[in-house]
């Protein structure tokens, strides 16, 4: 501890002022020259000093002091007092200082047990900045600091002393990380001060919030609608995005972004970008303004048909597949459907991807356009030659034809012809003599088949075949192989509940009705006959219209005049009652055979 060159400190005990460093024997004189002074005239000056001493070197005080040494961990500092007073050296840290400086600094503790005064240059600092933090938050001022640190739930600032900015106090968007604030200064409003835990909570979205007010009423007084300005993508929605224009939000409605179809502002636009925008509406009561961006440039719609005329090719880009169809962009801003039925004449295409995808650069031909609706209808196909403008000359009505089976359906089969062009058979022609409820009994798939073309639909495509008109009729020549009173055999191929069908020769089938096969009544037709009985019957009835003849069992001994008498009786039954036509006949047996048990038939 280095002494003092004047040697001279003030004993501060009452009725006594000496010098502590004067030999004892000089006190008791020295103690009664101040008892004599007493009665005499008082040095003003002199108790002046005393004083002023006396208060200087109150701990908690804040005091001058001079810089003597600089050490690497402590800075040695000289307040005036009997021994100097050390201060940590990172208390300088943010300082350039050096020795002979002046620095006010807090006196913690006159001594300690190295005998050296106890100062604090932060502590002084904190103590006046307190006060200066507690003037501004009384007169709603701004103070000016450096975040130090991001902590749970925000960071921490100086500001003169240590405050806490909380997250939601940090910009009007919350930051993603708060990192990225470390080591810069901002201007805060002190929002709360507890003078007793001295803390202090800072706000900068406040002072960002009231700049941007102020920005915002600067701008709706000068702008106007039709006004060009530039702003930055603050958000984006799914209905459009918030362009910050120096303080205000504007609305950009995703409609007014582009003259094409987007589906997300997203796909045009990201946060934070710059973009030049034009002024559509301004609101100021309500302070709203509607933006627009695709208005910046012509509307390339505006001419549309005469750039685009229909039947006119064009070359664009494949920019979104979708299960009805594909956009394709055929320039900036216009974009036209190719639907997928429009992508092939022939080939049978479920979904557009099958043949498409994204970027992929088309030829297609304009089908047609609608300004109103901005939407232009695209055609692959119409690129080639359509295949059934030709059909009549490549399949002429009567042509036989071959091919395979290529589907089966509840109403027929489809053949094909050649790539992409079917013919269908109707199960109505597919037999002369037979009633085909299902084209499975007589068609399978890929089955190698002939038929006839019968008719042609150009408009809708279609082309109808038959089979059984590969063969003449066999019931154009029936009235030469069947007469009323022959006597026929056959084979029996299905019962139902009103008679038995006969398979008689040529494929041709007869009735055997359940009155005529027995004299006695019969019940039930299985009680005499059964599926594959070979019998023997008389032709009764033979009608080339309806397609029908009638077979009796028990007209096989009758007499001319008894066969004139029950071909009469027959002949009354009708389609309508118990009597079906050939081409019914089937048909109707499916819905009408006997029920039967492997009981009952054993």
């Amino acid at each position: 501890m280095r002494s003092r060159s004047p040697g001279v400190r003030w004993s501060l005990i009452p009725g006594r002022c000496c010098q502590e460093n004067e030999p004892n024997n000089q006190t008791h004189n020295h103690y009664n020259t101040m008892s004599n002074a007493l009665e005499e005239p008082v040095n003003q000056e002199l108790i002046d000093l005393i004083d002023s001493k006396f208060r200087e070197f109150r701990e908690g005080s804040i005091l001058k002091g001079t810089i003597l040494e600089i050490r690497p961990q402590v800075v040695i500092v000289d307040i005036g007092y009997k021994s100097e007073g050390a201060i940590a050296a990172n208390e300088f840290e943010d300082d350039d200082i050096e020795v002979g400086d002046e620095v006010e600094v807090l006196l913690e503790k006159l001594e300690n047990d190295e005998g050296m005064v106890v100062l604090s240059k932060e502590k002084a600092a904190h103590k006046q900045n307190w006060e200066k933090i507690v003037k501004v938050f009384h007169d709603g001022g701004l103070v000016r600091g450096k975040v130090k640190a991001a902590v749970k739930g925000g960071l921490t600032v100086n500001v003169g002393v240590e405050a806490f900015l909380p997250g939601s106090q940090i910009d009007i968007i919350p930051p993603k990380d708060l990192n990225e604030y470390i080591g810069k200064v901002f201007e805060f409003k002190i929002v709360k001060v507890n003078d007793d835990r001295k803390n202090v909570v800072l706000s900068r979205r406040e002072v960002i919030e009231a700049e941007r007010s102020e920005q915002r009423q600067r701008f709706l007084v000068n702008v106007v609608a039709g006004n060009k300005v530039i702003g930055t993508v603050k958000n984006i929605t799914d209905f459009g995005a918030f362009v910050d224009l120096e303080g205000m939000d504007g609305l950009l409605h995703i409609t007014d972004m582009s003259w094409g179809r987007i589906s997300h502002p997203s796909e045009m636009l990201h946060i934070g970008q710059a973009i030049e925008v034009l002024i559509l509406e301004v609101d100021r009561e309500k302070e709203r303004v509607s933006l627009g961006l695709k208005q910046t440039s012509e509307n390339p719609w505006a001419d549309i048909e005469a750039r685009f005329p229909i039947g006119t090719r064009v070359k664009g880009k494949i920019t979104k597949l979708l299960p009805y169809g594909a956009f394709c962009e055929i320039e900036k801003g216009v974009e036209g459907l190719v639907h997928v039925s429009e992508l092939s004449w022939v080939k049978r295409i479920t979904r557009p991807s099958d043949v498409l995808s994204l970027g992929q650069e088309v030829e297609a031909v304009v089908l047609g356009i609608s300004i109103d609706e901005q939407k232009i209808s695209l055609g692959v196909r119409q690129l080639e030659v359509n295949p059934w403008d030709e059909i009549e000359s490549r399949f002429p009505i009567g042509t036989s034809v071959k091919g395979p089976v290529r589907n089966l359906t509840a109403y027929g089969a489809f053949v094909e012809l050649e790539e992409g062009i079917d013919g269908m058979i109707h199960v109505s022609d597919m037999s002369w003599t037979r009633k085909v409820n299902h084209p499975s009994e007589v068609l399978k798939k890929n089955d190698e088949v002939e038929a006839v073309v019968l008719a042609i639909d150009k408009v809708n495509q279609r082309v109808s075949l038959g089979i059984k008109q590969t063969e003449d009729d066999p019931w154009s020549l029936i009235d030469g192989r069947f007469k009323v009173g022959d006597i026929v055999k056959g084979k029996v191929a299905k019962i139902a509940s009103f008679g038995a069908f006969i398979s008689l020769e040529g494929d041709i089938d007869g009735l055997i009705h359940i009155s005529q096969l027995s004299e006695d009544h019969v019940e039930k037709v299985k009680d005499v006959i059964k599926v594959n009985d070979e019998v023997e019957a008389r032709v009764i009835k033979v009608d080339k219209v309806e397609r029908r003849i009638g077979l009796s069992i028990k007209a096989l001994s009758y007499s001319e005049d008894q066969l004139k008498k029950e071909s009469a009786s027959f002949e009354s039954l009708r389609p309508s009652s118990e009597m079906v036509g050939l081409e019914h006949a089937f048909n109707l047996a499916s819905s009408a055979v006997e029920e039967w048990s492997p009981s009952e038939e054993n």
